[in-house]
């Protein structure tokens, strides 16, 4: 037989409590005398019933029958686990549709199509102003507001169709059915985009919704708000569509002179005839710069060598970066080398011209030049990708040994008097003793790098190769013990210099292609670019002396100049090119002294 239950037995000893207690508030009324034996057997009667009230067995609760047990209903939510708030799934959901939604469109959501005589790619991107940006590489891009939604519209111009380009040359008369060929193959190309757009966005999203959610119905409702999303932005966009916006592009990179190469939007439609004629022309000329390429030196450089670009003497042109970014992505540059003068009176207000080379796609070296303040030197030196070199510093950058020193005269403080040439030639003294004691610890250096050509001849004998600027002109010789230097004219196009003179100084930069074992010079391209207007482009390819046919093999390893070394020749005549034709003459391919082709297109 079981005791009684837990809640009985305290109503039990609740009871004698109650009954103890009314006991003593009695006998406190009456004022009973009571001895204290009576109290202590009260007290001791009201201990031996907790203890045996203790000892009693307690039996568990009885439970209610299944069908008695109270339900959980949807208006009385269980308190450890409450259910989230609608608005709270649904912006989550929304979260996950729009984030799978870009990564589709990024990962699948672009098209190849044949544009007229071009091969471009069309994708449709997340932006917020919306809008078309054309990216005719490397030139530059161009921006319409053409819509007013949260995607825009990218096209990618990437290479030009030779075969096409020629039919154009050859027929003329094609043009005027041109512009219908282009629409028609944006309407297929933008139908294609938009089919493949649909399905890139729901996989996207539904991929990530089962990968959040490991629900298909939550994952299938992520695909579906995802394309309603972009239901919406498409209709956005037709609502806001203006046709007008092609009168007036935004131009970045070397496309911002193409309205006075090709007069704006306004012109060609009132002068479509005079525009057809100079479209014409331009297809042409490009055409003929796409065919000069094959009449360059048989030379091919190895995909394996070591590509070198070498700019000097921006002075402050912002379009330079422009130049500068595109020939990296366009020669595939494992290195850049800049050898000075890359600011106008180094001061520290000038730094922000910098910033650009965080964004270069290759490693940088820089010396100073003298127009190049400590004060600059100090503010490259905290970028990640820069490496700069000073005092004979040497450093291995791209595959390659690199010494260099800054120049040691500052010319736009006019506090200090200049010391000129001696100075120039006791900075290049040592660096030539650098290199030197490189050669000595067994890491000897494959190029040298200074901004005042009187400083880079003091190298003579210790290195194969050394660059150098400050003169915006181009120069090139093999010196007295062999070294080969190489002068390079203004990458800016002189700077703010360019509005002083009476033509504008043209822009200059050379690609190097250096042996990846031997670490020697094979053949270099120089390309030139008119000044303000950038109304020409000249590619030069030239070789050494050594690579050309049935020339005798290069020489071995640099060794120390000494007083009994025979004289050497004082210059290579790849230095001294041909100028390149002039803007009004036509783009055909000549040849300079040292055989390489040259080409311009007007």
């Amino acid at each position: 037989m079981t005791g009684p239950s837990a809640p009985d037995r305290q109503s039990w000893i609740s009871a004698l409590r109650g009954r103890a207690a009314r006991l003593r508030t009695a006998l406190a009324r009456r004022r009973i005398p009571v001895g204290k034996g009576l109290r202590g057997r009260i007290r001791t009667a009201t201990a031996r019933l907790r203890t045996a009230a203790a000892r009693i067995p307690t039996r568990p609760p009885t439970r209610l029958p299944k069908a008695a047990a109270p339900r959980r209903t949807a208006a009385a939510p269980s308190l450890r686990h409450p259910a989230p708030r609608p608005w709270a799934r649904a912006c989550g959901l929304a979260v996950v549709a729009g984030l799978g939604a870009w990564l589709g469109l990024l990962v699948v959501g672009s098209v190849h199509t044949q544009v007229g005589p071009m091969e471009t790619s069309m994708a449709l991107r997340p932006d917020l102003t919306g809008g078309t940006r054309i990216n005719v590489s490397p030139l530059g891009a161009l921006e319409l507001a053409s819509h007013t939604a949260p995607l825009r519209l990218d096209v990618e111009v990437e290479q030009l169709d030779p075969a096409r380009s020629s039919a154009l040359v050859e027929h003329p008369e094609r043009l005027s059915g041109l512009e219908d060929e282009v629409a028609a193959d944006i309407v297929a190309g933008t139908t294609e985009l938009a089919l493949r757009s649909c399905a890139a966005v729901v996989s996207g999203a539904t991929a990530l919704g089962l990968a959040v959610y490991r629900r298909p119905r939550r994952a299938l409702a992520a695909g579906g708000l995802a394309l309603a999303l972009l239901a919406a932005s498409t209709a956005a966009a037709a609502a806001t569509w203006n046709p007008r916006s092609v009168l007036e592009p935004r131009y970045s990179g070397l496309l911002t002179s193409a309205p006075s190469l090709i007069g704006n939007a306004r012109s060609i439609v009132t002068e479509f005839d005079v525009y057809q004629q100079e479209l014409a022309r331009l297809v042409t000329n490009v055409t003929k710069l796409y065919d000069a390429t094959s009449t360059l030196p048989a030379f091919r450089p190895d995909p394996g060598s070591i590509r070198v670009l070498h700019v000097s003497d921006l002075h402050l042109n912002p379009a330079a970066w422009h130049i500068i970014a595109s020939l990296v992505t366009q020669y595939r540059i494992d290195v850049i080398v800049d050898s000075g003068d890359t600011m106008d009176h180094g001061s520290a207000a000038e730094n922000a011209f910098l910033d650009p080379i965080r964004d270069l796609d290759a490693p940088y070296v820089w010396v100073r030049g003298n127009h190049d303040s400590r004060t600059t030197q100090a503010y490259l030196s905290r970028m990640k990708n820069v490496t700069v070199l000073d005092e004979g510093r040497a450093a291995t950058v791209g595959g390659l040994r690199i010494a260099g020193t800054g120049d040691p005269q500052f010319t736009p403080d006019r506090s200090v008097a200049a010391r000129g040439a001696p100075a120039e030639r006791l900075a290049g003294i040592r660096l030539a003793s650098a290199i030197r004691d490189q050669a000595r610890a067994g890491t000897p250096v494959d190029l040298a790098v200074a901004h005042n050509p009187d400083a880079a001849r003091e190298t003579d004998g210790t290195v194969p190769l050394v660059l150098a600027g400050h003169l915006h002109r181009r120069e090139v010789e093999v010196m007295r013990f062999g070294t080969r230097l190489k002068v390079e004219g203004s990458t800016g196009g002189g700077g703010l210099r360019a509005v002083q003179n009476e033509k504008p100084e043209k822009v200059r930069a050379s690609v190097l292609y250096l042996d990846r074992t031997t670490k020697r010079l094979q053949a270099w391209d120089e390309i030139t670019l008119g000044g303000l207007g950038l109304t020409t482009a000249e590619v030069g390819r030239h070789l050494p002396e050594e690579n050309k046919p049935g020339a005798k093999p290069s020489p071995g390893p640099f060794a120390e100049p000494s007083s009994s070394a025979g004289p050497r020749p004082a210059a290579d005549p790849v230095g001294k090119p041909s100028p390149g034709p002039s803007p009004a003459a036509p783009a055909t391919p000549s040849r300079g002294p040292s055989g390489a082709a040259r080409s311009a297109v007007p």
